[in-house]
């Protein structure tokens, strides 16, 4: 990325793509313990999950054509405003069911935008042999956020077994305007925000891409299982009597983990190859999430997360990367955007039907069959 845009922009761009996602990862557990506070069902955790996916999932190709259009920077601007009224609304009217879905659905659209305006701005700035860097780069940036949100969770009270939610949802709503602030001071250079030219055939000429059915759902089921480790490990936690402290360390690692495995991603491109490197990964992702619904000591658990993070970690950035090398740059925004319909679709279907799963079987099944979904995935990535 540093022959596209100045420092100064690409300091910017990963400054709020880290922002984006620590709001993300500190209220979506957040909303899980707000909802075992409210004695709320555990089969409807999964609808809980679910509505963070359902407006976004309509949204998302017209979302991908606004970017197109409008710029990438318009689009991030209205999409970190959304992500600060979420943490408002969770703040203000999260004591009741009905509040907290609406501050998750409100809190998804923002951060489709969000994620839609940056991932066109880091395909249209940075040059197609350094793809697969730039992008591991800027889902390095992400994966930060998504560490630095959960440690959010131990300062909140980690000692715990449930923490301050309020003061999480009040700390949110500070960071969503930090997130507004850097969307505004972002001047893309011409070469991102001004190549707009019009591809003829349009959505039509992205989903004759080669290829294109596997990637989208491997990349759905990778992002689908990020989301389920966000809800359930809280959730197994609660289950087995280990503190919000330990879960949020959990989280943080598994975060960490998939930060090392991107920001290799280039190097391990060119070891491995996108194929051979996408199966072992999914596999390996698999492997440690069944192990996970295992009783373990602490230790053991931590292991597993960190082998499931650097799984995780390489499924988004491999399929960013693919599509934006084969897509023109008139057609980015839209590209990203199908790709992110994709994964929403995903987020809906996967934690609705594990939520089923754990009415019966609580959250140990739950891990089980998301790592039966990670291993269709690496069988999908191998054809």
């Amino acid at each position: 990325m540093t022959g596209g845009p100045g420092r100064r922009v690409l300091v910017l761009l990963l400054v709020h793509s880290v922002l984006a996602q620590a709001i993300t990862f500190v209220l979506r557990p957040a909303v899980t313990y707000r909802a075992i506070e409210l004695d709320v069902p555990s089969g409807w955790l999964g609808a809980l999950a679910a509505s963070f996916a359902v407006v976004p999932l309509l949204l998302a190709v017209p979302s991908g054509q606004a970017t197109d259009r409008f710029g990438e920077r318009r689009v991030m601007i209205a999409g970190a405003l959304l992500m600060t009224v979420s943490a408002a609304v969770l703040l203000l009217a999260g004591s009741a069911p009905a509040g907290l879905a609406a501050g998750i659905g409100v809190l998804g659209t923002g951060h489709l935008l969000c994620v839609v305006g940056q991932q066109a701005a880091v395909a249209n700035a940075a040059p197609p042999e350094r793809f697969d860097t730039a992008f591991g780069h800027y889902t390095f940036a992400a994966s930060l956020g998504q560490a630095l949100g959960p440690g959010l969770i131990v300062l909140a009270g980690g000692g715990q077994a449930v923490p301050h939610t309020g003061a999480l949802f009040a700390a949110s709503t500070g960071i969503g305007l930090v997130l507004t602030l850097s969307a505004l001071l972002l001047r893309l250079p011409a070469g991102a925000a001004g190549a707009r030219e019009r591809e003829d055939g349009g959505m039509r000429t992205l989903v004759r891409l080669p290829g294109l059915p596997q990637a989208l759902l491997v990349s759905c089921i990778v992002i689908a299982a990020v989301d389920i480790t966000l809800v359930y490990l809280p959730a197994l936690g609660a289950d087995r009597g280990l503190t919000a402290g330990f879960v949020g360390l959990l989280l943080t690692l598994r975060a960490v983990a998939s930060m090392v495995s991107r920001f290799f991603l280039g190097k391990l491109v060119a070891l491995l190859g996108r194929r051979r490197l996408m199966v072992g990964t999914a596999a390996l992702s698999a492997v440690s999430m069944a192990a996970l619904a295992l009783p373990l000591p602490a230790a053991a658990m931590a292991c597993l997360v960190v082998f499931l993070g650097l799984g995780l970690g390489v499924g988004q950035p491999l399929t960013m990367a693919w599509l934006a090398h084969s897509t023109p740059p008139g057609l980015r925004g839209r590209a990203m955007s199908l790709r992110l319909t994709g994964n929403r679709l995903g987020q809906v279907v996967l934690p609705s039907a594990v939520g089923a799963v754990a009415v019966s079987t609580g959250a140990a099944g739950v891990l089980c069959a998301t790592a039966a979904a990670l291993a269709a995935a690496a069988a999908l990535a191998g054809r």
